[in-house]
């Protein structure tokens, strides 16, 4: 059992990558105990927010949310072992021993394991369309033999949560719980329904749960709009707030598969059409080809606020890419970034190798995936062809694997800038809000093909998080402070001002 000290929060203890040429040359311990426990020890590298704290909910809604977060990240929900299920149910259980009515609160089961949670916050005017409050909970595999800290459990370190899914994605999906419990004790009633979904198979999977609702459950999710993942807080090296970002676009995903066939034949008679050969000079001229620049509404908006807070050097070329976008040399100094790189371009790159069939035998076949992130309005068979110039190699053939899921990007309206950036100013004065475009993929891209917008927003502050690697972690200080910046932003969302 977990036991906190109101007054300070505090947790004390109750109990104690060359990899492709060495590839083209060869080519859980979970923890599900519900009674989770925090530990403290000595502290992990980490970036932690400077400056002085922004505003935190009541002591017993931290407390909540904390709990939840344990609860959650004791709970496997990877793909291999894992129970979306149970963690769906666990919140569940919650939401309803806090007082919602049974009939609001739904877990959607399409298949075993593969549960999902809908709870809808009742409002007053049920004409207005609801918002929708998104978080997945299931989360990426996690080794324990690969970790220093157990990553089914959560664990608190000088300030700093680890464990999985304390970033990518149960901090929200505790944060979201625990505002609703709050929001329901504190008798708030919305103009509109605030609907929250916890879903499967975001991280990968057959029964994505976003897709599941839409299709067979359109309106338990149906809204008008949706606050994801996919923003956050900026921090500077020295671990200064430095802008609030709003995810309004995210880039598609592609996987292209490169392969060369040969007839092959005894490896002691070495012939020039090796297949592994040619693989690896394709893979090096994809690996040096750069795609044009181009900017979008939302990109555009994120560079011209970028200039004022980046450092000097990288401010001044991207005030001489605004100006003018074929700028060369603004370009190279950009693109050695690759953070901003990949919010100038689509991108490509290899991730998996296979080739050869023994270590004596001429290869007759070797192949690669390569992942391409496109530009939310690039045609994917224009992105395949400027590969294949880039290869320029009739030997080698490419090819689009999967077929590219359009995100079209969400329109920055007051509605949902203007709030985000009033309740920004409340708890960190002089942060700017500054739109987004993920260079990754989330679930929002259903919702934004359904027709409805998506915006990732979360207010929480911090730096590298190890999401989906090693000892995945946030600061204690910045989970707090995401969730009353949550708390505010969607009592502000759900009552729109009058106009």
């Amino acid at each position: 059992m977990l036991r906190v000290d109101s007054a300070s929060l505090q947790v004390r203890p109750t109990a104690a990558h060359c990899l492709v040429m060495a590839l083209l040359l060869s080519f859980t311990s979970p923890a599900t105990s519900l009674q989770a426990q925090v530990r403290t020890a000595t502290p992990l590298p980490t970036a932690l927010p400077a400056g002085d704290p922004a505003p935190q909910s009541p002591d017993r809604y931290r407390g909540l949310a904390m709990e939840l977060l344990a609860e959650l990240v004791a709970i496997n929900t990877t793909q291999s072992v894992g129970d979306n299920t149970l963690a769906a149910e666990a919140m569940r259980d919650r939401l309803l021993a806090a007082g919602f009515p049974a009939g609001d609160i739904q877990v959607v089961v399409p298949a075993p394991q593969k549960g999902n949670l809908v709870a809808r916050f009742r409002g007053r005017d049920p004409s207005l369309s609801p918002i929708l409050l998104l978080a997945h909970i299931d989360v990426v595999e996690a080794d324990a033999e690969d970790w220093t800290l157990p990553p089914f459990e959560l664990v608190e370190r000088a300030g700093v949560f680890y464990g999985r899914g304390t970033a990518d994605n149960k901090d929200e999906a505790a944060i979201y719980v625990a505002n609703f419990i709050r929001m329901l004790d504190e008798g708030f009633i919305p103009q509109r329904d605030i609907v929250l979904a916890l879903t499967a198979d975001e991280e990968g999977g057959p029964v994505n749960g976003v897709v599941h609702l839409l299709a067979e459950h359109r309106g338990l999710v149906d809204a008008a709009f949706v606050v994801n993942e996919g923003g956050g807080g900026i921090l500077d090296e020295g671990g200064a707030r430095i802008a609030n970002t709003i995810q309004a676009a995210e880039k598609k995903y592609q996987n292209v598969a490169v392969e060369v066939t040969n007839p092959g034949g005894h490896s002691s008679r070495p012939r020039p059409d090796n297949a592994i050969v040619e693989l690896s000079r394709a893979l090096t001229r994809i690996g040096d080809f750069n795609f044009p620049v181009r900017l979008n509404e939302v990109t555009r908006a994120y560079f011209e606020r970028a200039a004022d807070f980046e450092e000097p050097a990288l401010a001044a070329a991207i005030r001489e890419l605004l100006a003018d976008e074929s700028d060369s040399a603004a370009i190279q100094r950009l693109s050695q970034d690759a953070r901003l790189n990949a919010m100038l371009r689509t991108t490509c790159v290899p991730t998996l190798l296979e080739g050869g069939h023994a270590p004596n035998a001429l290869p007759q076949r070797a192949q690669a995936n390569v992942n391409c992130r496109i530009l939310p309005d690039e045609d994917p068979q224009d992105v395949l062809r400027m590969l294949q110039e880039a290869v320029d190699d009739p030997s080698v053939t490419l090819s689009l694997s999967g077929q590219a899921q359009d995100s079209p990007p969400s329109p920055l309206t007051d509605e949902i800038l203007g709030a985000v950036e009033q309740i920004t100013g409340e708890m960190w004065p002089d942060v700017p809000v500054v739109p987004t475009m993920s260079t990754g993929a989330t679930d929002g891209l259903y919702f934004r093909n359904a027709g409805i917008p998506v915006y990732g927003v979360s207010g929480l502050f911090y730096g590298e998080t190890g999401a989906h690697g090693m000892n995945e972690r946030i600061p204690v200080q910045s989970f707090y402070e995401g969730q009353e910046f949550l708390y505010r932003l969607v009592k502000r969302l759900a009552n729109p001002p009058v106009m």
